[in-house]
């Protein structure tokens, strides 16, 4: 049985150290020196009245504050990165707070998964911002002074 557990704990170990950079590869903070308020919106859900909430909140966030004093960050993983695909039928709101301050990010191993199952690598939109883990790029954040909001 210690056998056992001790070749499970090995093989943890040894896969975590053959990767170690990509977990460590996060994108840099924005470059917003007088944000007040730092936002990370999580879309992880296919959903398009999930993914309209979120871009929602994104909108009454920059009304409710100056768009530099607000710095935000919606990182998209899983089913969520439909949002950012090429033909997302919401590619032109996405691409508006883009414009208005607004950092999209894609998570690259949901990108590799899904060409892995159907053998085409999905377009995303130019402006999103790959990211190599989406949830590690949400933990940097967090560890960084923003607050995760879930919607």
């Amino acid at each position: 049985m210690q056998s056992l557990v001790f070749r499970a704990l090995a093989l943890v170990l040894l896969t975590c150290a053959a990767t170690p950079l990509a977990f460590a590869q996060q994108v840099p903070l924005q470059d917003k020196p007088f944000a007040e308020h730092r936002i990370v919106l999580q879309l992880s859900d296919g959903d398009a009245k999930k993914q309209a909430l979120v871009l929602s909140v994104a909108n009454n966030l920059l009304k409710a504050y100056d768009p530099d004093k607000v710095a935000i960050e919606v990182v998209a993983f899983g089913p969520g990165i439909a949002l950012l695909l090429s033909g997302s039928e919401r590619r032109k709101q996405v691409e508006s707070l883009i414009a208005q301050g607004v950092r999209f990010d894609i998570c690259l191993n949901t990108v590799d998964t899904m060409e892995r199952e159907t053998g085409k690598r999905p377009e995303f939109i130019p402006a999103a911002t790959p990211v190599q883990v989406g949830v590690g790029q949400i933990l940097f954040l967090s560890e960084n002074g923003y607050t995760l909001v879930r919607p």
